[in-house]
C-alpha cells in the first residue's frame, strides 16, 4: 500500500512515517466531515452538528464550542453537547477562566490528560477524566475554542489529535463564514425592511385618486424601479375649482432621490397654494432648491395649471421631456422659451397656455417610460408613445402597461410615471 508523510508534533522532533490504514480511515472522515460543515451557512446548525458529531464519533462526555467576543473579552458557548452544568450563552473571560481561556489567550491547543492534575482545568462532569482546548483561528483573527471531554485518563492519541486539530481549521473557516453570511443577511433584511418603510411613505404622498372634473379624463401612474425613487405626480386641487398637474423627476434613483423628491413636493405644494402661476412657482422653487439641494443634484419638472371653465392648461417646464399634445389638428411636443432643471441655477422660467378642444389629450411623461428599452436595446421611444396616447381608452395605467408588454419581462432600468388629460369627446 502506498504510504503518505505525517509530521509528529506536541514537542517530538519531526519524524516522516507511514500512515496506518486506522490513520487513513480518520483522514477519510476528516475530509468527509470537512465537506459538510463547510457547506452549512446557518451558524447555529453549524455548530451544532460539529459539536454532536464530534461527540459521537470520539465517544466524548461532553463537546463545545465558545465564540469570542472581543468587545468584553469573553468567551460565549454557542454549541454544547453532553453538558448538565452551563447552556448556551455561559461566558468565560478570557486568560482568566478555565483551559477555554488559558487557550483563547495563548493561541495554543492545551490537552489534559488527567483533568485532576491540570491548573486550568473547570471541573464540568463528574465522568471528565481527559479533556482537549483547541482555538479556533482565521488567520490572526480568534474565531473562538472548540473543547472535546473524555471519560477516559489520557483519551486522545496524538493521531486523533491531529485529526481534531486539522478538523478544527476547518470549523474555524466554517463558523466565521456562517457568522459573515449571517450578518450580512440580517444587515440585508434591515436594509429590505426600512427600504419597504420608505416605498410605503413614498406611495402615501402620491395621489390616493384622480381628480373628478367633469369633461375631462385625469389619471396618473408612478412605477419605480427600485423600492423607492425618484419620479413623482401630484394633482392639486384649488378652491377655484383649478388644478394643479405636477410630473417630477429628481437626479438619481434610490433613497436619496426619493429624499429630495420629497423635500421639493412640499415646497412646491406650499407655492402653488399660494396661488402663483406656474411660472412664479417653478422661478421661486428653483432659488430655494439652489441654496438646499447638494452640488450636483437637480430636479426636471412640469407644472401646469388645469382651468375646466375654459378648457386651458398653463404649464411651464423646468427642463422636463417635452408634454405631448394630441388632438385633431396634429401630434406635437410642447416647448417653453425659458426653463431650466430646477436647483442647478438661478433664473426664471417662461410659461405657456394651450387649449384642449374635444377628444385632445395631454401627457406628461418621464424618460423612464421613452427610454424603457427591450431585449434588442430599442428603446419605447416618442413615436410608440404618441401612438398608444391617441388609442380610444388610453390612460397613465395603460401607457405604463404597454411600456411594461414591450420590455418583454425586462426589468424597468429607471422610474416610469405618467400623468395623462383627454378631454372628453361631446355628443
Amino acid at each position: 500500500m502506498a504510504t503518505l508523510p505525517t509530521t509528529a508534533s506536541f514537542g517530538d522532533s519531526a519524524v516522516a512515517r507511514p500512515l496506518l490504514g486506522d490513520q487513513v480511515e480518520d483522514l477519510q472522515r476528516l475530509q468527509k466531515a470537512a465537506q459538510k460543515i463547510s457547506s452549512i451557512l446557518d451558524l447555529d446548525h453549524l455548530i451544532d452538528k460539529i459539536v454532536n458529531d464530534v461527540a459521537r464519533s470520539f465517544g466524548c462526555v461532553e463537546a463545545n464550542i465558545y465564540l469570542h467576543d472581543p468587545e468584553h473579552a469573553e468567551l460565549v458557548l454557542a454549541g454544547v453537547h453532553g453538558c448538565s452544568v452551563h447552556g448556551k450563552g455561559a461566558r468565560l473571560k478570557v486568560g482568566t477562566e478555565g483551559m477555554v481561556g488559558y487557550v483563547a489567550s495563548t493561541g495554543q491547543m492545551r490537552y489534559a490528560p488527567d483533568v485532576r492534575k491540570d491548573e486550568y482545568y473547570i471541573a464540568c462532569e463528574h465522568a471528565t477524566m481527559s479533556e482537549v482546548a483547541i482555538p479556533l483561528h482565521v488567520g490572526e483573527r480568534l474565531i473562538g475554542v472548540f473543547t472535546a471531554s473524555h471519560p477516559e485518563l489520557d483519551a486522545f492519541p496524538r493521531q486523533q489529535l491531529r485529526i481534531l486539530q486539522a478538523l478544527c481549521d476547518h470549523v474555524a473557516v466554517a463558523v466565521h463564514n456562517a457568522r459573515r453570511f449571517q450578518s450580512e443577511r440580517a444587515l440585508r433584511e434591515a436594509m429590505s425592511h426600512e427600504a419597504q418603510e420608505a416605498r410605503a411613505i413614498q406611495q402615501a404622498l402620491l395621489p390616493k385618486s384622480s381628480p373628478y372634473v367633469p369633461g375631462f379624463v385625469i389619471s396618473g401612474l408612478s412605477v419605480p424601479a427600485g423600492a423607492v425613487g425618484g419620479d413623482w405626480y401630484d394633482f392639486i386641487p384649488f378652491p377655484d375649482g383649478r388644478w394643479g398637474l405636477v410630473l417630477a423627476d429628481v437626479s438619481g434613483k434610490g433613497t436619496a432621490a426619493a429624499l429630495l423628491m420629497s423635500a421639493t413636493r412640499g415646497m412646491l405644494r406650499s407655492l402653488a397654494e399660494a396661488n402663483c402661476s406656474p411660472a412664479e412657482v417653478l422661478t421661486k422653487l428653483n432659488h430655494l432648491l439652489v441654496d438646499d439641494f447638494p452640488a450636483g443634484k437637480f430636479v426636471t419638472l412640469v407644472y401646469a395649471v388645469l382651468d375646466p371653465t375654459t378648457s386651458t392648461v398653463t404649464f411651464a417646464n423646468a427642463g422636463h421631456l417635452h408634454p405631448l399634445l394630441i388632438d385633431r389638428a396634429d401630434v406635437r411636443f410642447l416647448d417653453v422659451e425659458r426653463g431650466l432643471p430646477l436647483g442647478l441655477s438661478c433664473g426664471d422660467y417662461s410659461e405657456c397656455q394651450i387649449s384642449l378642444s374635444q377628444g385632445s389629450r395631454l401627457v406628461f411623461y418621464s424618460d423612464g417610460i421613452t427610454e424603457a428599452a427591450d431585449s434588442r436595446d430599442e428603446e419605447f421611444g416618442l413615436t410608440r408613445l404618441a401612438e398608444h396616447a391617441g388609442k380610444p381608452g388610453a390612460s397613465a395605467v395603460s401607457i405604463v402597461d404597454d411600456v411594461r408588454n414591450y420590455v418583454n419581462g425586462s426589468r424597468l432600468h429607471d422610474d416610469a410615471s405618467v400623468v395623462f388629460v383627454g378631454r372628453a369627446l361631446t355628443n
